[in-house]
C-alpha cells in the first residue's frame, strides 16, 4: 500500500536520484521483494526498468548488493549512470589495476559503496565469496539471466556455476532480471540458481514504442538506406548475419557518406572497444555488427535497428531488436529476411547434437514463420512468449498500419503458384519458380524446356518481388514446404486442397500508391504521443548542449541526460529549479550539475523566439481502464475457463502467473472475467478489508463504475486492479439483490 513505509522510502528514492515521480509496471513488486529478502526471478521487457528493481533496493537499505553482470562494457556503462545519479556504485573487472581493486575494497569495507558490478567466473572465486561474505552482502542481482538456462538463446557456462551463490551464502538473497524468457526458460533459471521459493514476476513483452516491419530481402543497401533517411543524424545498430556481411555492409555505406563502424568477433579486441565507444559517445551514428554485438550496452536513444538477414530465434530477435527505444520514446525495427537466410543458420548449427540441435531448429521455424507470417506483428511476438495481445490493432507495425492489403483472388493465385510447384515436378526453389511464373527468358528456363509450360508466365504482370514474397507467405502458412539442400518446393496436403479449391491462403502485397501521390507518411501511436508539445528547435539545442556536457566530462551523452529528458525539458520550458526538477528523469544530483546550464539555454530560447515558458502538460501516462467491466465477449475464450478451475481452487493471482505462464496484466484480465462469470460478490480473496472499505465509500452514491474518477478521488493511492475487483463485486452484489 502507499502508506507503507517501504513505499515511501522507495518512491522517494525514484524521485531523489533518478528524477521519476512514479513507478513502471511490476516494478515496486520486484523491489519488494529485495526489501524482503525474498528471491525472485523478474521477467521485464528491455527498456521496462529492470535495472531499478534492484539499484533503488539497494540506496534504501543498508549494506552492498553485488550485480553480476556479463560483460565489462556493460558493467562500465551502468556505473558511469549511477554515479551520474548520485548512487555510490563500483565495478570490479579486469581492466582495473591492482591499486584501483584494492581502493575498490577499501570503499566496500569502509561501507561507502552500494552497488558492486562483477562478472559471474570472478564472483564464484573462493576467496571472494570469502571477502563479500565478511562485507556484510545484503543480496545478489544477476543480470541477463536468461544466459544460465541451455534453452535460452545466449546460453553462457560460465553462468551455471551461480548456483554456488546460494551455498557459500545461504542467507542472502539473490534475484534473477532478464527480458526474453519463456515460461521453460524462467523455471530453468530458479532450478539451476537454487532459488527458495522465489517470487516469479512477469511483465507485459510487449513493447508499444517499437514500430515492427518486415520485408523480403532485395536491394538490401537500397532498402537500409531508405530507413537511415528517416533517421539522420540518430544512433541505429544494423544486424548481419555473417562477418563478410557487416564488412560489406560497412563499406558501402561509408562511401555513401554514412558514419558507420563494424564489430564482430573477427576484429581484434581494441577495435572492437574502440568501435562500441565511438558509438556511445555518438561520434559515429550507424554500428553495424553481427549478434556478438549489443547484450553490453546501456544506450537508451537507439532510435532503429535493422537486422539485415532473419535472426536465429524470436528470443534473439526480441532481444536485439528491444535494444532499440530503451528510453521509452518511438523506434523503428525493420527486417529484411531472405529465403536462403533459413538454410544459413541450418548450416550454421549443423555441429549441435541432440536436443540441442533440436531446439536450435525449432526456434528457428517459428523464427521463419514470423517473417512470412503476415499477422499483427505485436501479437505474434508477445503470443510466443506465452502472453495475450487483447488489442485488435497495435497501430505500430507494417501489417496494422496497412503496409500491406490483401490481393483479390487469394486462391486462384495460389493455386497458380502451387500448379508451377507440381509441373516443375518440386525439384525447384523459390527463385526459380519465381522466374517461372514471371515467364522469364533465362539460359537455364529455356533449356530445360520450362519456357513451355502452362504455367510460365502465368504471372508475367505481377512484380517478381511480389511473386517471391508470395511463395513464402504459402511456405509460412504450410501450403508449401522446402526440402533438401537447396531448398526445392514442396507441395503439402494443404496445398493440395488449395489446388482442389477447398481452402484459400490468406495472401498480402504492399498497398498499391497512384504514382502522383506520395506514399503516406505511417507514423506509430507512440511516436505521435511522444512529441506531443515538444519544441523541436529547442530539443535540438538541449542536444548539442547534451553532447558538449558529456565530451568535457568524457562519459556517454544519455548519462548527462536522456532523449525522454530532453524532450520533457522541451516540453515544459522549465526556467527555474522548481520546474526543472518535475522533468522527467531530473534527480537532485544531475539538477545540481546540469541544471544551471540548461536552465540558462531555456531561458535564453524562450525570450529569443517569445515561447511560453514553464507549461505544465499534462499526465502523458496512458489510463489502464475506465471501467469496472469492459466491453468483453459473452463466453470466455479457453485460457480464461482454463485460469477459472486455479481460482476456483482459491489460488492468488501470483500462483496462477506461474501456473498458466501467463504475464500479470493477462492474469488480471482473466480475474476480472472470473468475477463476472462467477457473479463473485466478496473481494476479500484479493483486496485486503481496508482497502475495500476505502473504494465501498467512495462509490457510495455514485451512479456509474467508471475507474478513473475514482482512482482520482482516492489520491491514487489504490491500485486499478484493486479498483476494478471491489467495483466488479459491487456491482455483481447490486445486480444480485435487485433481481
Amino acid at each position: 500500500m502507499p502508506t507503507d513505509p517501504t513505499h515511501a522510502r522507495l518512491a522517494d528514492a525514484l524521485q531523489k536520484y533518478w528524477g521519476y515521480g512514479s513507478f513502471r509496471p511490476l516494478q515496486e513488486r520486484a523491489m519488494q521483494c529485495v526489501m524482503d529478502d525474498r528471491d525472485s526471478v523478474v521477467v521485464l521487457p528491455t527498456g521496462g526498468g529492470k535495472s531499478l528493481c534492484f539499484q533503488a533496493p539497494a540506496v534504501c537499505r543498508e549494506g552492498l548488493a553485488v550485480v553480476v553482470s556479463p560483460l565489462i562494457s556493460l558493467m562500465k556503462d551502468q556505473v558511469d549512470a549511477l554515479t551520474g545519479c548520485g548512487v555510490p556504485a563500483a565495478f570490479v573487472n579486469s581492466t582495473l589495476t591492482y591499486n584501483e581493486r584494492a581502493r575498490v575494497a577499501d570503499r566496500i569495507r569502509a561501507g561507502q559503496l552500494r552497488l558492486l558490478y562483477m562478472a559471474p567466473e570472478r564472483l564464484v572465486n573462493d576467496r571472494t565469496l570469502a571477502f563479500l561474505r565478511e562485507a556484510g552482502t545484503r543480496f545478489f542481482a544477476i543480470d541477463e539471466a536468461h544466459c544460465i538456462s541451455e534453452w535460452g538463446h545466449d546460453f553462457r557456462p560460465e553462468y551455471r556455476q551461480l548456483r554456488i551463490l546460494k551455498e557459500a551464502l545461504p542467507n542472502v538473497a539473490v534475484h534473477a532480471y532478464t527480458a526474453t524468457a519463456t515460461p521453460r526458460v524462467r523455471g530453468d533459471i530458479a532450478r539451476n540458481l537454487g532459488l527458495k521459493d522465489p517470487e516469479i514476476l512477469v511483465g507485459s513483452f510487449d513493447r508499444p514504442n517499437l514500430s515492427y516491419k518486415v520485408e523480403l530481402r532485395s536491394d538490401v543497401i537500397r532498402q537500409i538506406r531508405g530507413l537511415l533517411e528517416r533517421h539522420k543524424g540518430e544512433s541505429g545498430i544494423i544486424y548481419c548475419i555473417r562477418r563478410k556481411d557487416v564488412d560489406h555492409t560497412v563499406a558501402v555505406l561509408s562511401e555513401l557518406g554514412y558514419k558507420a563502424r563494424p564489430y564482430h568477433a573477427g576484429m581484434n579486441a581494441a577495435d572492437r572497444k574502440r568501435n562500441q565507444e565511438a558509438f556511445i559517445d555518438e561520434e559515429v551514428d550507424v554500428i553495424v555488427a553481427t549478434i556478438a554485438f549489443g547484450m553490453g550496452i546501456d544506450k537508451p536513444n537507439v532510435r532503429f535497428v535493422v537486422h539485415a538477414g532473419m535472426p536465429k530465434s524470436l528470443e534473439g530477435y526480441q532481444q536485439e531488436s528491444g535494444r532499440a527505444g530503451r528510453d521509452g520514446l518511438e523506434a523503428e525495427c525493420c527486417l529484411f529476411y531472405g529465403a536462403g537466410d533459413f538454410h544459413t543458420w541450418k548450416f550454421m548449427m549443423s555441429e549441435l547434437e541432440g536436443s540441442a540441435y533440436q531446439a536450435a531448429m525449432e526456434s528457428l521455424s517459428k523464427m521463419y514463420d514470423y517473417c512470412t507470417g503476415i499477422r499483427c506483428r505485436h501479437r505474434s511476438l508477445v503470443q510466443h512468449f506465452g502472453e495475450d495481445y487483447p488489442a485488435p490493432n497495435c497501430a505500430a507495425c507494417d501489417v496494422c498500419l496497412g503496409d500491406y492489403e490483401p490481393v483479390p483472388e487469394p486462391m486462384v493465385l495460389g493455386q497458380k503458384i502451387l500448379s508451377c510447384v507440381v509441373r516443375l515436378k518440386e525439384t525447384f526453389g523459390g527463385e526459380y519458380t519465381t522466374a517461372v511464373l514471371a515467364g522469364s527468358k533465362e539460359k537455364r528456363i529455356l533449356e530445360n524446356g520450362h519456357d513451355r509450360l502452362s504455367t510460365w508466365g502465368l504471372l508475367k504482370d505481377e512484380d517478381r518481388r511480389h511473386i517471391r514474397d508470395w511463395i513464402e507467405q504459402l511456405v509460412g502458412q504450410r501450403f508449401l514446404d522446402k526440402a533438401g539442400d537447396y531448398n526445392q518446393l514442396k507441395v503439402t496436403e494443404e496445398g493440395w486442397r488449395v489446388l482442389r479449391g477447398e481452402t484459400a491462403p490468406r495472401l498480402l502485397k504492399p498497398k498499391t500508391v497512384p504514382k502522383k501521390e506520395a506514399p503516406p507518411k505511417r507514423e506509430s501511436k507512440a511516436a505521435a504521443e511522444s512529441w506531443e508539445g515538444v519544441d523541436r528547435d529547442l530539443f535540438e539545442l538541449l542536444r548539442e548542449l547534451r553532447t558538449d556536457t558529456a565530451n568535457a566530462q568524457n562519459v556517454p551523452p544519455y548519462v548527462v541526460f536522456g532523449d525522454a529528458a530532453l524532450r520533457d525539458m522541451a516540453r515544459r520550458r522549465p526556467t527555474a529549479r522548481d520546474g526543472f526538477l518535475k522533468v522527467r528523469g531530473v534527480g537532485e544530483k544531475k539538477c545540481d550539475d546540469y541544471g544551471d546550464a540548461f536552465l540558462a539555454v531555456i531561458r535564453n530560447y524562450c525570450e529569443e523566439n517569445n515561447v511560453a515558458a514553464d507549461v505544465e502538460p499534462p499526465d502523458p501516462e496512458p489510463e489502464p481502464a475506465t471501467s469496472a467491466e469492459p466491453d468483453i465477449p459473452p463466453t470466455p475464450t479457453p485460457s480464461e475457463f482454463a485460469s477459472f478451475d486455479y481460482f476456483d481452487e482459491g489460488k492468488s493471482v501470483a500462483d496462477v502467473c506461474r501456473e498458466m505462464g501467463r504475464a500479470l496484466s493477462t492474469v488480471h484480465g482473466y480475474l476480472s472475467r472470473y468475477i463476472q462469470f462467477r457473479e463473485i460478490t466478496d473481494a476479500t480473496r484479493w483486496v485486503d478489508a481496508a482497502t475495500i472499505q476505502r473504494v465501498e465509500e467512495a462509490l457510495d452514491g455514485r451512479d456509474d463504475f467508471r475507474l478513473k474518477p475514482l482512482f482520482e478521488d482516492l489520491g491514487g493511492e489504490v491500485s486499478y486492479e484493486d479498483l476494478r475487483i471491489v467495483a466488479s463485486c459491487r456491482r455483481n452484489r447490486l445486480q444480485q439483490e435487485s433481481a
